[in-house]
């Protein structure tokens, strides 16, 4: 089937692009105040320690925590001992 189209193309009127003026440049932006820059290094800082790791923590934790019960064993056998040692044996 074929079609035929009614609307015409019509010539582009004005100039041709490349002859158009130049564009203009966008402004510079203005430099950041130290008040700025300030607040951007506390806020980084914040987000640094809201986000540190506790990893290290919670090992210590555990280290200290097995340290203690070596220790109380230790201690446990010690009173043991003291004990068979005092009593007269039956």
């Amino acid at each position: 089937m074929n079609t035929l189209s009614s609307a015409r193309q019509r010539p582009l009127t004005g100039h041709p692009p490349n002859t158009l003026a130049p564009q203009a440049r966008p402004p510079r932006p203005e430099r950041v105040s130290p008040l700025d820059r300030l607040a951007l290094h506390v806020g980084l800082a914040l987000v640094r320690w809201s986000r540190r790791s506790t990893v290290a923590v919670r090992h210590e934790r555990r280290a200290t925590r097995v340290e203690q019960l070596l220790a109380a064993e230790r201690r446990e056998r010690a009173q043991v001992r003291t004990l068979l040692l005092l009593v007269p044996p039956r």
